[in-house]
Parts: C-alpha cells; structure tokens; sequence
C-alpha cells in the first residue's frame, strides 16, 4: 500500500558550511538529504493553539 503525500515543495538556501554538513551527514547515514529535513521538522516542538 502507498502512501498519498499532500505535498508542499519549499526551497531553502544554506550557507556552504551547513550544505557540506548535510551531505556529509546523509553520506555517512544513506539517507537523502529530504528524509533528514523531513525528520527534523516533525521534531520541532510545537504549541498548540486553538
């Protein structure tokens, strides 16, 4: 069974420090560079406000 995304495509610019950082990061995991911001994200703390 697939998964159906609603997706949003967003850019983000780096500093060349902070890409290199990410390659490096998902060379040494396997992981594509999505996959580690999309983690990232979900481990944001949020306030819920309703």
């Amino acid at each position: 069974m697939s998964k159906k995304w609603a997706i949003k495509r967003i850019t983000i610019n780096l500093a060349l420090d902070e890409a290199k950082k990410l390659e490096k990061y998902c060379g040494q995991t396997g992981r594509p560079a999505t996959d580690v911001i999309r983690e990232l994200i979900r481990g944001l703390p949020v306030t819920r406000v309703d």
